[in-house]
């Protein structure tokens, strides 16, 4: 899959920096400046100073598909491996400095690349451009036989955490070892296969550096609040010197194709329903056909009026939804159906519906309105993928790598807009009609009978954990000794530049005449709105015993009007590109969503007919009540959630509302009737709402198109109860739930804490900064860094109006399970004491300069004003916050973690393999509770 889409689950983006209201997607242009260094780099420029941030991207063209079989995985592991040491920068800096200069950084490794990518405060831009060609260009001699080992751990923890804990984790296996012959590169997953990966070695590190990481294998894209100029030379001091690295051969397409349809089944011990994947071989990014590809994907499934979802979801009752959709690489591409049906539905069945979903299709077509309704669509999303440097920097720096022309993405559009009838026909008929495919029925664990007839075993290769920790324990081990690499320029730590003022975005406030608040920010940087109205209440007036109305109600108001049917309401709404959802929360109900904002008028006009004129189809409820159970059901196979719903109704009780899910659980609505949602909906009331609204429009037009919904939305407010707190947990007490050959154990630890509306709320925020606050945090460099045990570690505080908790979570490999409990309960036990001046100036630095790429986006400008109304606070409270920051002492700090964070007053839960586990964490000391998956004790 292209890294696009890969990263940010687009079909589609845009990067540009002017427009007018008349512009269309195909009028944009993106504006660049692109030269090449002497040593082959080439780095493209963008100005963008509506924020003081700089967005860095260096694009690697290799991914695991310059990998070969027996040696798979490495791409991906190389990218680990480069975020360690260098020559010129501190051991450990890359994860831990960058966020504490308040930026942040990451990676990724797909099949045909390797991205490395970096958003930081404008006064730490030189010192990134050091960091990164550091990286880049004199890590290999820093590779240590102890560095390497210890990385080997971190991968592992990703597959087990993403892979082999995840229900259907091994479908991707699957599906690339039948689909791709052996020897094509991308018969093999990304991560690889873990036997490999085991088997590296640093002559295997340095001969894929050697061979791949050459500044001619790269594109450099510096896209932020920069001057062009200036720039170039940084760029030429700190990238000039990388080597040049061998020519690396172009990869020509690849396509594939079946002489036969192969059909797989694989029981999965965590799956809790049945799912059916077939996948079509079709064409790699770039080629013309890809573009109707992805518009037949949206036309076969994206809407209630498309064949599949007829056949499949409305007629059949086989699933809550369909999947369709192109996936397009370097290399090769595919066309994928996804359908995760009901609990205990025969999957031939589901094939059956989806073909004659297919014969509709090929009979009825579809209109120029559906068509149209797509690119409406489009083109919104083209316009919200513009608001942040980071997404601009990754489109050029991909379409300079992979099509040699930055702003290829302007053709892009274009090829988009021209997809005719004729071309998604041809398409469906060239690669999809009558073709052969691979299917995967992955079904749960002794229900082989659910895959499709013909079904031979999948082969998969599953890990087997160790029982002994101390066999994959890992050290830091001593630094490698080497001769630093000569340079001609002063390769130590730049200086920070002048320091960036972060400047609140200027909020105005309105009131309607039903009682509604308005709260504004005018922002015209891309031709969108995005709005929010917020009625409070959301699952906590929902009626005893029937938890998950509010959720249920939120999704059936969007299935149609009084005057408009299911598909007619989703087609009204995607003709205007426009988006609109409502949903529930613990405390809130909301509808919320994105327009261009020349459609504004026309989206709210539809906000209100949502609003004050809902449909109560009968049979929407019906469908939309059983998705809900099928959803529950598959909660059941998440780890991570079964851990969550247990530490909630462990800290509030069964009695307080947020002791239960919001969506409720099968007990719960089971009980729920359309009653129930027509009571609810009579709270909905505008006394004591706000609406938020951010974006290219100005406060007359907001207010004006406002007064027909203030004119008809006059309930009345009801009052919100208030549950008590009665906690069925014990302090110091850990609770245990089998997981059965659960590769990692899930680790959830908390206590009640304060409410957000709590005057030390924003001190407690403070003071768990150093302990868990992302990569630089000290669980994630002890338990990841130092030990190996888990793939990330991290602790919070939920922000609520009810009193919430602070929590530590990690997933950790089975046998580090009692290891890494005792690194965090002695972390948080020493915390306050080993808490000095410097950590103090750390928090401080890094929280005040996170500020100035913190409010960035759309969305987190809406976040501003959700605060200001929920919890009452001032317009100027950002500034507000950072000035508490600053007066905070040593003491304060030291009296917040006294008083919040203490280890005896901490619950444990943890959902692991009993079989091997539950004596291990017996050896902890504290008293084990063992309780089943819904949080009830055995």
């Amino acid at each position: 899959m292209r890294f696009l889409n890969y990263l940010l689950f687009s079909i589609f983006l845009i990067s540009s920096i002017s427009y007018s209201q008349e512009d269309t997607a195909t009028d944009f242009k993106v504006e660049y400046e692109k030269f090449t260094l002497s040593n082959g780099l080439e780095v493209i420029l963008h100005e963008d100073h509506s924020d003081p941030i700089v967005a860095v991207a260096t694009m690697m063209h290799v991914g695991s598909n310059r990998e070969k079989p027996g040696k798979t995985g490495f791409a991906h592991f190389f990218e680990h491996m480069s975020f360690n040491d260098s020559e010129n920068v501190p051991v450990g800096a890359n994860r831990k400095m960058i966020p504490e200069w308040g930026g942040s950084r990451n990676g990724g490794t797909w099949s045909d690349g390797t991205v490395y990518y970096e958003v930081v405060p404008k006064d730490a831009f030189e010192k990134i451009l050091w960091i990164d060609s550091d990286r880049f260009g004199y890590m290999i001699n820093t590779v240590t036989e102890a560095a390497l080992e210890r990385e080997k751990q971190v991968v592992k923890n990703e597959k087990r955490q993403r892979v082999d804990n995840a229900p259907y984790g091994y479908t991707d296996e699957i599906i690339r070892k039948n689909l791709y012959p052996k020897g094509h590169p991308y018969n093999w997953t990304v991560i690889g296969q873990l036997p490999d990966l085991q088997a590296a070695t640093i002559d295997d590190v340095k001969e894929f550096y050697n061979k791949y990481y050459g500044a001619s294998n790269a594109s450099l894209v510096i896209a932020g609040d920069i001057d062009i100029q200036e720039t170039k030379k940084l760029v030429e001091k700190w990238f000039g010197e990388i080597p040049s690295g061998p020519e690396v051969g172009t990869l020509e397409p690849k396509p594939v194709s079946l002489s036969e349809s192969k059909l797989f089944y694989f029981e999965d011990s965590f799956a809790k329903l049945p799912e059916l994947r077939m996948v079509f071989p079709t064409v790699e990014d770039y080629n013309k056909d890809m573009y109707a590809l992805q518009i037949l994907g949206q036309l076969l499934s994206g809407s209630k009026k498309s064949p599949l979802y007829q056949t499949v979801v409305e007629e059949a009752k086989l699933a809550p939804n369909v999947s369709t959709y192109q996936s397009s690489s370097e290399l090769a591409g595919e066309f994928i159906i996804r359908i995760r049906a009901n609990s205990n539905i025969d999957l031939d069945s589901v094939k059956v519906a989806v073909e004659q979903g297919f014969n509709i299709f090929e009979k009825e077509g579809f209109g120029d309105k559906e068509l149209k309704r797509i690119k409406a669509e489009l083109e919104t999303n083209l316009y919200q993928r513009v608001s942040t440097v980071l997404n601009k920097a990754f489109q050029l720096v991909q379409d300079n790598e992979f099509k040699g022309d930055p702003g290829y993405i302007t053709q892009t559009a274009r090829l988009t807009n021209a997809v005719s009838r004729e071309d998604v026909m041809r398409v469906y008929n060239k690669y999809i009609k009558n073709k052969n495919f691979i299917s995967t029925s992955v079904v749960p664990k002794g229900q082989v009978e659910l895959s499709l007839t013909g079904s031979s075993e999948a082969e998969v290769w599953i890990e087997e954990v160790k029982q002994d920790v101390a066999s994959e324990e890992v050290e830091q081990g001593e630094e490698a000794v080497y001769e630093k690499t000569a340079s001609k320029y002063d390769r130590s730590e730049p200086e920070f530049g002048d320091l960036p003022l972060f400047e609140a975005p200027e909020v105005w406030t309105a009131s309607l005449a039903n009682g509604m608040e308005i709260y504004g920010i005018e922002n015209r940087e891309v031709p969108l709105i995005q709005f929010d109205i917020t009625i409070p209440g959301g699952q906590m007036l929902d009626p005893e015993g029937k938890a998950g109305v509010a959720s249920l109600l939120s999704d059936l108001m969007m299935e149609g009007t009084a005057t408009k049917t299911p598909a007619e309401l989703e087609e009204a709404i995607g003709l205007l590109g426009a988006s609109i959802r409502t949903y529930s929360s613990n405390e809130d109900f909301h509808i919320t969503g994105t327009s261009l904002s020349k459609n504004f008028d026309a989206t709210m006009k539809l906000v209100q007919e949502i609003l004050l004129e809902p449909r109560w189809d009968a049979a929407e409820f019906n469908r939309l009540k059983s998705a809900l159970q099928t959803s529950l059901k598959g909660r059941e196979a998440d780890p991570s959630s079964i851990a969550s719903l247990a530490m909630f109704k462990l800290l509030y009780g069964s009695e307080n509302n947020f002791g239960i899910p919001g969506s409720g659980t099968l007990e719960t609505t089971a009980k729920i009737r359309i009653e129930d949602l027509q009571e609810y909906y009579k709270k909905l009331a505008p006394t004591d709402a706000s609406f938020h609204i951010v974006g290219a429009i100005s406060e007359a037009q907001v207010k004006s198109t406002l007064e027909t919904l203030a004119a008809a939305w006059k309930t009345k407010a009801v009052s919100i109860p208030e549950f008590p707190i009665e906690a069925p947990s014990k302090a110091g007490t850990l609770y245990f739930i089998d997981f059965p050959d659960a590769k990692q154990s899930v680790l959830l630890i908390g206590k009640l804490a304060l409410s957000a509306t709590d005057e030390n709320a924003n001190k407690l925020a403070f003071a768990n900064e150093i302990l868990g606050g992302g990569s630089s945090g000290r669980l994630f460099q002890t338990l990841r860094i130092g030990k190996g045990y888990t793939y990330g570690a991290y602790s919070g505080i939920s922000e609520n109006l009810e009193v919430s908790p602070f929590y530590i979570t990690s997933s950790v490999r089975a046998n580090a399970t009692l290891p890494s409990l005792k690194i965090i309960e002695e972390m948080v036990d020493t915390y306050s004491e080993n808490f000095g001046e410097e950590e103090m100036e750390l928090t401080k630095n890094k929280l005040l300069k996170e500020n100035t790429r913190a409010f960035e986006s759309l969305e987190a400008k809406l976040g501003i004003l959700r605060d200001i109304s929920k919890y009452d606070r001032p317009s100027s409270f950002i500034k507000d916050k950072q000035e508490e920051l600053l007066e905070m002492t040593l003491e304060d700090f030291k009296e917040v973690i006294n008083n919040y964070m203490q280890e005896e007053e901490l619950i444990y839960v943890v959902v692991g393999d009993k079989a091997t586990q539950m004596e291990e964490v017996k050896k902890f000391g504290k008293e084990v509770i063992e309780l089943d998956i819904y949080g009830n004790q055995l």
